[in-house]
């Protein structure tokens, strides 16, 4: 599989069998993930790559947090909103995969029930856990965010990677919600920020949410061009 075939398979899964990945494929995903770019060749990212009994105890104690009330505490703070043009794009996302999940705006009960799918992390057999150190992401009073950025581009080298066997992949920030419970279950200290979680498995085809496919923005609408004939 050559990277224009890897880029245009991969897409957001939200539906994953059940089905086990072995170790020895995610330990080759990880490794070759690991010649993304960083600042200076910082490296700023740490992995838990969880899977099993873990995982699962982590699925339950996200459940239970959201049902007494809890509300999201994200180690990297979340956007308090999205102004034009982000918010048409963020909510065209949310009533597509609705309509394909056949959940109407107005059913309340099924609503949540498709958000706590989200943080049962669509029944994902494997997650990847990305953290970096906290002092060198803040550093006095101000905030370095190119470890965060760093970290985006080795996400996106797993999930480019996870396409060439067969593998499907979601970045969730649902996956990082309640990072008490990472550190509890995972034994992450707390001089570490998590920042995303990766889910990876077997997608789930037969789901209609599957099929889904989010539109992008013609190039001309996002870019100028200097010095081009």
């Amino acid at each position: 599989m050559d990277i224009v075939e890897a880029i245009n398979q991969r897409k957001s899964i939200r539906a994953f069998k059940s089905d086990h990945v072995p170790k020895e494929i995610m330990k080759e995903i990880m490794e070759l993930a690991l010649r993304a770019p960083s600042w200076g060749n910082t490296q700023p990212w740490e992995f838990a790559i969880v899977t099993g009994k873990e995982l699962e105890e982590i699925r339950q104690a996200f459940v239970k947090k959201a049902a007494e009330g809890h509300n999201p505490d994200t180690d990297i703070p979340r956007p308090r909103g999205f102004p034009q043009p982000y918010d048409t794009r963020y909510r065209t996302l949310g009533r597509k995969v609705l309509e394909l999940k056949g959940i109407s705006r107005e059913d309340k009960e099924k609503r949540g029930r498709w958000l706590l799918q989200g943080l049962r992390l669509f029944e994902a057999p494997c997650v990847i856990y990305i953290y970096i150190d906290r002092s060198f992401y803040q550093q006095g009073d101000g905030l370095n965010i190119w470890p965060v950025f760093d970290c985006g581009l080795v996400a996106e080298n797993i999930m480019l990677l996870a396409t060439r066997y067969g593998l499907g992949t979601i970045p969730q920030i649902q996956a990082v919600v309640y990072p008490d419970v990472l550190r509890k279950v995972l034994g992450i200290p707390d001089s570490k920020l998590i920042v995303l979680g990766i889910s990876v498995g077997y997608p789930d085809w037969d789901d209609p949410v599957n099929q889904l496919r989010s539109e992008r923005e013609p190039l001309d609408n996002v870019s100028t061009w200097y010095g081009f004939d």
